[in-house]
């Protein structure tokens, strides 16, 4: 039994990259929550509380599975370290078991990719869970939701920001896909 405010270890770290509010929901920014939300309901976690300025989910993903943390910051994508770097140290987590989920522009819509450490393409959410965690070396997922046909700042800021420009039923498929590649990573189908 836990205790309340109490969080017990886990052996993976999920963090859902997005930004608080209705105004960001359901938009390609917030992939990162979107994924977040199906792995919750795919484990049977339950509800979120709220925890290191997130909300975090935990349990297993199966009886005798791992043990996850699904935790969704609340403090703003390029403030997220400041809520996954004290999540990571209070649930004792080792780096190489964080996974990272966001919006990749630079990926065609549908492309997940998966990796270990990397470059932070100018992604201003991983730069805040480098400077959170102290290295850049840990998961990604990455999904992609491709780059409108322009390099003018406002438009590509209307296109991650705005709602899907693709039907739902794509989202829904895209979202899933990219569950998949979290589940296997944290099952140990699939290494990072």
């Amino acid at each position: 039994m836990r205790l309340p405010g109490r969080t017990a270890p886990v052996d993976w770290l999920v963090v859902g990259l997005g930004n608080p509010g209705p105004r960001y929901a359901r938009t390609p920014h917030n992939v990162g929550f979107l994924v977040a939300e199906e792995l919750i309901a795919r484990w049977g976690l339950g509800k979120p509380r709220k925890q290191f300025a997130g909300l975090l989910a935990d349990g297993r993903t199966m009886p005798g599975g791992p043990r996850v943390g699904v935790l969704l910051p609340q403090t703003y994508m390029n403030e997220s370290g400041r809520s996954a770097g004290p999540a990571r140290g209070a649930l004792k987590v080792e780096l190489e078991h964080v996974v990272a989920v966001h919006d990749e522009l630079d990926l065609p819509f549908g492309d997940i990719r998966t990796r270990m450490g990397g470059g932070l393409a100018g992604h201003n959410g991983l730069k805040s869970l480098k400077a959170g965690f102290g290295t850049a070396d840990f998961g990604r997922v990455r999904v992609g939701i491709g780059r409108p046909d322009s390099t003018d700042p406002e438009i590509v800021s209307a296109h991650v920001l705005g709602k899907w420009r693709r039907p739902e039923a794509e989202v829904r498929e895209l979202v899933g896909r990219a569950a998949d590649a979290v589940e296997r990573i944290v099952e140990g189908r699939e290494p990072l």
